[in-house]
């Protein structure tokens, strides 16, 4: 079974409803499925620490889970432009498995959720590619071949999936927008299985 591990960070829940249609994506491809992990917050006060396993939701992300991929897909929510200092924390302590080549020729992709239609939601996706291009991996988008993307009204960008949740963040996640997301997963999976055989 190909695992398709699926790093995300959310504080309003958007970016989890989007991880979990990304992991419905993987998992629509057979011989693949989608391992979803989150990151902790990072705390302002240095010394406070999260407890090793989270109240809710699935577990953190680990090192480990980086190695056994067969491919990853990041996930975070817009803050200025960027991706969240939770998961560029986690990222940070990657130096290990990109000196050991660990996810170089892995297929990954990327998706965000923001509160603004022009709110940085596209350059937040590519700061997150930018460090899956130093661990030598293989980026995936989604085309235009997916009719969501002359549909939404919201979010989805040929750089990954998105979700525009509004100036309140009470938008839901929209029907195009889960498409796009469901398609990303499903690009990601049937990427590792062609990269592998």
């Amino acid at each position: 079974m190909n695992e398709i591990l699926i790093v995300y960070y959310s504080s309003g829940g958007a970016t989890h409803e989007l991880a979990r249609m990304v992991a419905r994506g993987v998992d629509s491809v057979a011989n693949t499925s989608a391992k979803l992990r989150t990151v902790p917050r990072v705390s302002a006060v240095s010394e406070a620490v999260e407890s090793d396993i989270p109240s809710e939701g699935p577990p953190y992300a680990s090192t480990d889970d980086l190695k056994n991929c067969k491919g990853l897909i990041l996930g975070s929510p817009v803050r200025f432009g960027n991706m969240a200092a939770p998961l560029k924390y986690f990222i940070d302590q990657t130096s290990s498995i990109w000196l050991s080549g660990g996810l170089s020729g892995k297929p990954a992709g990327v998706f965000t959720s923001g509160g603004s239609l022009h709110g940085g939601q596209e350059s937040t996706l590519l700061s997150m590619m930018l460090p899956l291009f130093h661990h030598g991996m293989i980026l995936s988008g989604i085309p235009y071949s997916e009719s969501a993307l002359f549909a939404t009204q919201g979010g989805g960008t040929p750089y990954g999936a998105s979700h525009v949740g509004g100036a309140l963040n009470d938008r839901e996640v929209d029907g195009e927008e889960k498409s796009l997301a469901i398609a990303l997963g499903r690009r990601v999976a049937e990427l590792a299985l062609k990269l592998s055989s």
